[in-house]
Parts: structure tokens; sequence; C-alpha cells
């Protein structure tokens, strides 16, 4: 939805100051995820993180219809209280289940999934909006089409196995531990979140969640409805396409070394990310002066702004599944994937709460271009650091497997 730009609201502001409550809250359950999946499961907190996410469309429909604003606010609290537990799970799914040779391509594939509702939902929104050449809000039929697909989650949730009844193509098991202490919980979080690979990764954990505010409120300001929409759309489209590069590349052989993978990617994320924040503060630097309507029917103008906005989701996508792979190298424990996704989500979580409040204001996107700017630039030397780390915690694992294998025969 918010592809759409500030969730097809005419208005930044309202849908800007409830997704930074909505990113509060879920900043507290990203948190407390491992012990409520401690608690019940993956499955049924999988289910139960998707129950407050009708809520906020819900708000949005009525606020299109009525401009009553009392449901936005309290569709954000429920969506966040929901979905703080639902995007610890979905991550330490994706990145705990599979083999460590596979995760950049089960990564992907998690995301494809993800970017297939996004998909339809663009589609759906394109199609209601596609004849409107103005500024202004979406049609209020493009909520219920998202209410409609996010009532489904809560049934779809319970068809996830648990990690107890998985077993990889390898023939081995994953072992999640339950019922856990509450304080040996807090020690084993505190354990992950102090050591020197998240503490590198927290600088891109922050910019990631930063940034986010930014496309969507860059789309509300300079284009019209159908622009907006087919910006829907295509977010999907170029989001699937950069998180399968970036798990191709550190996962497809086409180099024999893990850690030469590892370091071309992030090579190629560093080019594109500097690229294109340089791209949008030259861009904003004109914007501000000129204030464009931009839509598809001016083809040049067109293209230039929505070239950016296509080139900050692809930069999004490919940051978003290398953070993921990471994570995903740090251990083969379902029970530290679940501790390292949840502190992850958190601070992300918390740096998109920041990113909206500060676009709620409302600020300057020239502004918000050259903060991304310099939060990006303060990010890539610890994140590059990172990478060995990771690529060392690999190596490490790999032979701790080996030599369990031969201590088994």
């Amino acid at each position: 939805m918010n592809g759409l730009g500030v969730g097809g609201s005419q208005s930044p502001d309202l849908v800007n100051a409830a997704n930074a409550l909505l990113y509060a809250f879920m900043t507290i359950t990203c948190f407390a995820g491992p012990w409520i999946t401690n608690a019940i499961g993956f499955r049924w907190t999988l289910s139960l993180g998707s129950i407050g996410y009708p809520l906020y469309p819900a708000g949005l429909y009525l606020n299109n219809r009525t401009g009553a604003t009392w449901l936005v606010y309290l569709g954000s609290v429920t969506c966040g209280i929901s979905a703080g537990f639902f995007w610890s799970v979905e991550g330490a799914v994706a990145t705990g289940y599979p083999e460590q040779h596979k995760r950049g391509r089960y990564i992907a594939t998690w995301f494809t999934f993800r970017n297939f509702g996004n998909i339809i939902g663009g589609a759906v929104a394109l199609g209601i909006n596609h004849k409107v050449n103005q500024r202004g809000q979406v049609g209020y039929q493009t909520y219920l089409a998202f209410i409609a697909i996010q009532c489904l989650g809560l049934f779809i949730g319970l068809l996830l196995s648990n990690p107890d009844k998985v077993q990889r193509d390898d023939h081995t098991k994953i072992e999640a531990p339950r019922n856990i202490h509450w304080r040996d919980e807090m020690k084993a979080m505190w354990r992950l979140g102090t050591s020197k690979s998240i503490l590198l990764l927290v600088p891109l954990f922050w910019y990631f969640g930063w940034i986010q505010a930014y496309p969507g409120t860059y789309l509300a300001t300079y284009f019209t409805v159908r622009s907006r929409s087919l910006g829907s759309f295509m977010n999907a489209v170029v989001g699937t396409f950069a998180t399968w590069l970036g798990g191709s590349l550190v996962d497809l052989p086409w180099h024999k070394s893990r850690k030469v993978r590892a370091i071309t990617t992030f090579i190629l994320i560093a080019v594109l990310n500097s690229a294109t924040w340089i791209w949008a503060v030259i861009i904003q630097n004109e914007y501000r002066r000129t204030k464009p309507v931009l839509d598809w029917s001016d083809q040049r103008a067109f293209g230039r702004g929505f070239g950016l906005f296509l080139f900050e989701r692809i930069s999004l996508g490919i940051v978003e599944n290398y953070i993921y792979w990471c994570i995903g190298n740090l251990s083969d424990s379902p029970g530290d994937q679940i501790r390292y996704s949840s502190l992850l989500r958190g601070i992300e979580t918390a740096g998109v709460a920041v990113g909206f409040g500060v676009q709620a204001v409302p600020t300057a996107l020239i502004i918000t271009a050259g903060i991304n700017f310099g939060l990006w630039f303060l990010a890539l030397p610890f994140s590059f650091y990172a990478t060995l780390q990771v690529v060392r915690k690999f190596e490490l694992l790999k032979h701790e497997n080996q030599n369990a294998r031969v201590s088994e025969r």
C-alpha cells in the first residue's frame, strides 16, 4: 500500500504520522517476537501477526470516504502490534529453514511471494485509477481490494510447518528449542545484540528503515494518481528483480570463493545506492523550485522522475536481501534466527518510525534526500567490515558442520 505513495492518500502528512505510530509499536513487538514464538510456536505467531493488518486499509477507506481520521490511527496501532510478530517470524523462517548455501535464493523467494501480493494490489490499483491524470487520492475501491487480500493472512499463516516438522534437502532436521525461561531468552538476546557482527550492521539496519518513508512521499508529492498506481505495481516488480539479483550473486557458484561473491555483491550495492542518492539530491534540488506534477503522458519529464523512484526501490530490494543473507549466515539455529530477525526488524522499524515521523512534520524532500545520502555513507564502511565478519562466521560454521559429520561416522 505504501507503494501507492503514502497509502494512496492525497496528503502525505496524515499517513506519514500514522506510519510513524505503526512502526513505533512494531519496534516493541519485533523485539518481543522471540518470547511469543517460544510460547506458541512459529505457525501460530505468524497467523497472530496478520490479525491487525486489515484495520489499516479500513481506516484509509473511511478517511477516503468521509475524511475521518480516528480509524487510520487505530488501524496503525493494531497493525503495528501484530505486524511486529509477523515480521520477526517471517524473517526467521526465510533464513533459518534452508541450508546455508541456499539462503540468498530462499530469501529472494520469500520476497517474491511477498511482492506477489503487492503486484496483485498494484495491478488492481492501476486498473481502478488509470484514468485519473491529476494529483489527488486513489479511488476508495482500491482499499476494499487490500482489505480482502489482508483478511486471508490469518488462515494462510496456519499452513506453515513448525521447524520440528521440517526436513531439509540434505536430510538435516531443524532444531528449534521451546519453553525457554524468559531470563534465558533475555540473556540470549543480549548476547546476540551486543555481538560485533550485529553492532557493525546496526548503521545499515537503521539506514534501511529510515529511507523507507522517502519514496512514497516523493511519489505522492510529484505524481498524478494513475502514476502513483503504476508506481505501486512497478515497486513490486523491480523489488522482486532486485532481491533475486542479490540472492543469486551470493549463492550461485559463478566464483568458487564465497568471500569474493559476498564482496562483489556488496560493491554492487555500494555503487547502486551511492548513485541513487546523488541522483535524488540533484532531482530534489530541481523539483523544489519547479514543483512539477508528473504524469506518463509527458514521457520525458515523467521518465526522469519515475526512473529515480524505480532505482530507489531497486536499491531497497537488494539491500534488504543482503541484510537477511548476512544475519542468515551468523547462525544455523532457528532459535538464534528468530532473535537475529527480531533484532533486525526492531532496529529497522525504529528507523522507519523516525523516518515517517520526520516526513509528517512536513519536511522538505531535499533535506530528507540529503539525510538519506549522509546515512548511507555513514553505514558504508561499517557494512563492509560486517561483510568480512559474516564470511568468517560462515566459514567457521562450515568447518563445525564438517567436524560434526565426521564425529557421527
